[in-house]
C-alpha cells in the first residue's frame, strides 16, 4: 500500500516569493511593510523577512486598493482604518469574479 501524502503547504514566504506573487519589486514590499501596520513579517537574526499567509492576505487587500482601484497610500490607510471588513469582502468578491472569468475564458477556448 502506498503512503498517502498531504500536499505540503508553506508556512513562511520570503520577500522574493511575495514580490513574485504580485509581480512587483522587493523594494515595494519593504515600503508597504513600513507604511501599513497590518503587515508584520517575522525576521530572523540576519534580518530576512518571512511572511505568513495572513501577511499575504493583507498584501492582497493593499494591492487591490492601491494598484487596482487607484487609491493613494493615505487613502488606502484610511479605508482600512474605517472599513476593513467591507474592504476584505470586496476583495474576496473581486477575486471570485476573476476566477469565474478565467474559467469562462478557458471554456470558450475549448469550444
Amino acid at each position: 500500500m502506498p503512503l498517502r501524502q498531504k500536499p505540503i503547504k508553506k508556512i513562511y514566504y520570503s520577500i522574493g516569493e511575495v514580490a513574485a506573487m504580485f509581480d512587483v519589486n522587493n523594494s515595494l514590499i519593504r515600503f508597504w511593510e513600513k507604511e501599513f501596520s497590518i503587515i508584520k513579517p517575522k525576521k530572523n537574526k540576519k534580518g530576512n523577512r518571512y511572511f505568513t499567509d495572513k501577511d499575504i492576505d493583507n498584501f492582497k487587500i493593499i494591492f487591490h486598493l492601491v494598484k487596482e482601484r487607484g487609491y493613494t497610500l493615505d487613502g488606502a490607510k484610511k479605508k482600512l482604518r474605517e472599513n476593513k471588513e467591507d474592504t476584505i469582502k470586496n476583495v474576496e468578491i473581486v477575486n471570485q469574479l476573476k476566477d469565474i472569468r478565467a474559467q469562462l475564458v478557458a471554456i470558450r477556448e475549448v469550444l
